[in-house]
């Protein structure tokens, strides 16, 4: 892990996540860090009336950079010698671009922050959390609110034991086990065998083959409400870090629609990996 993005809006929670990232690349190897603004210059339409001010885009830039600059300002007291915190700002929407913007740094990474707290808080700040993490093909670590940086000594992946060749993304999965080198709990949820299926052992056999130099423990729980599910074993478990894999098809498929991915961010101080099939 070489470079680290961290999409900011400037609130107390983008804040808090930039400190995480800090000391995420501190403690494990990462030189250089990238505060991304997106801002978006709203352009009027010919004969629609409009009660939105009109902002000069030279204005809109200067407004995004001096933000920047000043949250580069504010942070590099915590920035080690050995990482760069460079700032970059685009015109664009974040969600359209982050593929881009992070092909373009050469991320490893994203880090960004969501809170919890009113209905209008969970709209405004965690939507474009949870827009990035459904379309971007990099991995994404989701900071809660408040949350403060441990070591990674306990992963809990959450996975729902199907197709497991086809949908598992195995390099970038193995890739942060090595990097963090922590105890690997596998999570499976399910409520009255709903979707155990004749294939259920012989996918488990074959995670656990892949995981084998990770000695991974699997754990089976009965839980209608797989969120609550997996947070409540998270946190019983004392974990650093929850892993997911948001899929197109299958169990875990609405786990990511955003009335869940709210209740699984918003409810937990765990930080949430996911990564792309």
């Amino acid at each position: 892990m070489k470079t680290i993005l961290v999409p900011t809006d400037f609130s107390d929670t983008a804040y808090n996540a930039a400190v995480y990232a800090i000391s995420l690349a501190t403690n494990y190897g990462a030189t250089r860090i990238v505060l991304y603004h997106a801002y978006e210059l709203i352009v009027p339409i010919p004969d629609v009336p409009t009660m939105i001010p009109m902002v000069n885009p030279d204005d809109l830039k200067e407004a995004s950079l001096e933000g920047l600059e000043k949250m580069r300002n504010e942070l590099k007291d915590l920035v080690p010698p050995e990482i760069t915190l460079v700032t970059r700002a685009d015109n664009t929407l974040l969600a359209a671009t982050i593929e881009d913007v992070c092909k373009t740094e050469e991320v490893d990474i994203i880090v960004m922050g969501i809170t919890g707290g009113t209905k209008l808080e969970e709209v405004l700040v965690g939507s474009n959390t949870i827009d990035v993490v459904k379309t971007t093909s990099y991995p994404v670590l989701v900071v809660p609110g408040g949350a403060m940086f441990r070591p990674i000594g306990k992963i809990v992946f959450a996975t729902d034991l199907q197709k497991i060749v086809e949908s598992t993304p195995i390099s970038q999965l193995t890739r942060f086990l090595d990097l963090f080198n922590a105890e690997v709990h596998v999570l499976n949820i399910d409520h009255n065998n709903k979707n155990f299926s004749s294939d259920t052992p012989y996918e488990t056999l074959l995670l656990d083959t892949i995981l084998e130099k990770y000695n991974p423990v699997f754990h089976f729980v009965d839980d209608k409400e797989i969120v609550e599910g997996i947070m409540n074993f998270a946190d019983a478990n004392r974990a650093d870090l929850i892993i997911t894999i948001p899929k197109k098809h299958g169990l875990f498929e609405t786990l990511f629609k955003r009335s869940r991915t709210s209740k699984l961010a918003y409810q937990t101080h765990i930080p949430l990996l996911t990564l792309r099939e």
